[in-house]
């Protein structure tokens, strides 16, 4: 007989690491423990089984009980809750609702509990119609209220990744749907200038967004429930979806000698080993290495789980496999438009005092000429060596392998010299002969070389017209249909002959539509002898950070 490995919890990171396990060593004794009845399910696609999108339930089981037990020879155990953690003995103690409590050996442990929705102590809270969204039992509470005849509106509380997609597919369903957010903005991972766009989203397509105002109590009215939020306003509806957040399921470790974090995630190293050599820990529960900023971070998303639970899997086998930290690469699709990150956003280098540079674009999905074309708006964040820091991406085609492009490079070291030389693809129906990416990249370039001086539509806010003028450069007609508060107007096509009209000892700051009209225009007065910056990503990226209004 092999080593003896007992798995706590499947889905992503401990169903990978059984089957990473068995393919490794065929001799070693494999026991999984899961509480409910399911083991590997798509917990991404339960919002679209409940907005029926996916119609047909068992395609959310990635692998049955059954089956993973055939094809892997593994000791599975459903309905079987891990209560506690007997390190010193090296046992776990279970709670079976068919064989009682009893103990169970190992000689390793591997920790996959997973993360579970907040619910803060709001007065109201323990309703029947307030639900969350975790597994796959959630998903048929919700899908069965959802289809019940009388049910016609819902409210989503939270606006993160879950709380979009729950959004979007009720409101597909034909549900009237209202989200609440405390925060000023949805999807914390985008920043403020360019969230917007998902708003917009949203709203364009009938959800209505209540940001900035949080729940202060929830009431039963017998036919439905009612939503208080904390300025007053009250929202009736059938149903109410929590979506807030998730806290690490770590409770049941009370007492294991298992070190944790400030936030209660499990600490690990590389290998995905705790403080306890023959204990290891997956998912997101744990805290692992922030790959872009070398701090610590905790990040529930899938794809690292997975790769988490194959490198453990590894180290218990005696492969040297480590886990060299998260980036947060991530997407989501809202109606017809999709949204990505990867890296840190502003917001967050803000907060850590890192010094860094913003250039935005706002190109085609592919060539101009060919039809079908979309614009879409990229972010690009980065330091003065050029070493790329973060990017975000919106639109509604091609946003997808733009983000993992550069996401890519950023996983690699690279830079944004790196994005300029890219050799991409290109034919009219993908792309542009210069590539989206290659674009941020010579825009990045240009602020490194000293070509240009940025100015981004948040440091708008300090504009002193005592020391600077506001220029739109783009054509009359434009600039007619709506301009920046302030501003004069002066094509670029008419500054080489009224450039002396303005004022050497004020700095100009230049915007066209996009950025690049105002690019050259810089390019122009700069060889006059004259102080200017250019607004990244011109009028289109003051208007989406205003909310699209022009003030």
């Amino acid at each position: 007989m092999g080593k003896k490995i007992v798995i706590v919890g499947g889905v992503a990171g401990g169903a990978s690491a059984a089957a990473r396990l068995r393919r490794l060593d065929e001799n070693a004794e494999i026991v999984l423990f899961e509480r409910d009845g399911y083991i590997s399910f798509a917990n991404c696609g339960l919002p679209y089984y409940i907005g029926e999108t996916i119609t047909e339930r068992d395609k959310l089981l990635v692998q049955t009980p059954e089956r993973m037990k055939q094809r892997f020879n593994l000791d599975i155990r459903i309905n079987s809750e891990v209560t506690r953690v007997n390190a010193d003995r090296n046992t776990v103690t279970v709670h079976s609702k068919t064989d009682g409590d009893y103990e169970e050996s190992y000689d390793y442990l591997l920790l996959s509990p997973g993360a579970k929705p907040i619910k803060p102590p709001i007065p109201g809270i323990a309703s029947e119609r307030i639900y969350t969204l975790r597994n796959i039992p959630d998903t048929d509470k919700i899908k069965q209220h959802v289809d019940r005849e009388g049910v016609h509106s819902a409210v989503i509380v939270g606006g993160g990744f879950i709380g979009i997609e729950m959004a979007e597919s009720l409101r597909e369903r034909g549900l009237d749907v209202t989200l609440v957010e405390a925060s000023p903005h949805i999807l914390a991972p985008f920043d403020d200038d360019m969230v917007p766009i998902a708003e917009k989203a949203l709203t364009d397509h009938g959800v209505k967004l209540m940001l900035g105002n949080g729940v202060a109590s929830f009431v039963e009215t017998g036919e439905g429930i009612q939503v208080i939020l904390q300025n007053g306003a009250k929202l009736s509806t059938d149903l109410v979806l929590l979506a807030i957040g998730v806290t690490p399921d770590t409770a049941f470790l009370q007492g294991s000698g298992i070190e944790h974090g400030p936030r209660g995630h499990m600490i690990v190293n590389e290998h995905m080993q705790t403080n306890i050599p023959n204990i290891y820990a997956v998912g997101d529960a744990v805290e692992v290495f922030d790959y872009v900023n070398g701090g610590k971070t905790a990040i529930p998303l899938a794809g690292p789980a997975n790769k988490q639970g194959r490198i453990a899997a590894d180290h218990i086998c005696g492969l040297p496999s480590v886990y060299k930290g998260s980036q947060g690469t991530a997407i989501i699709k809202i109606f017809d438009m999709t949204c990505a990150s990867t890296g840190m956003n502003e917001r967050t280098l803000k907060r850590m005092n890192k010094a860094h540079h913003a250039v935005h674009i706002h190109p085609g999905s592919h060539a101009g000429y060919y039809p079908g074309a979309q614009q879409m708006s990229l972010k690009l964040l980065f330091n003065d060596d050029g070493r790329i820091l973060g990017a975000q991406a919106l639109g509604r085609s091609g946003v997808d392998k733009r983000i993992d492009v550069i996401a890519t490079v950023l996983r690699l070291g690279g830079t944004v010299h790196d994005l300029a030389e890219l050799e991409l693809a290109y034919a009219p129906p993908y792309s542009s002969a210069k590539d989206p990416v290659n674009m941020t990249g010579f825009v990045a370039e240009n602020v490194l070389l000293g070509h240009v001086n940025i100015v981004t539509t948040q440091q708008l806010a300090s504009f002193d017209p005592a020391t600077a003028v506001l220029i739109d450069v783009r054509s009359e007609a434009e600039h007619a249909k709506g301009h920046i508060p302030g501003s004069i107007h002066i094509s670029v096509d008419d500054l080489r002959e009224k450039f002396t009209e303005l004022p050497l000892d004020k700095e100009l700051w230049l915007y066209c539509q996009v950025g690049l009209r105002g690019y050259i225009a810089s390019r122009i007065l700069q060889s006059k002898g004259y102080k200017v910056r250019n607004l990244s990503g011109g009028y289109l990226s003051y208007w989406i950070a205003n909310g699209y209004t022009s003030a």
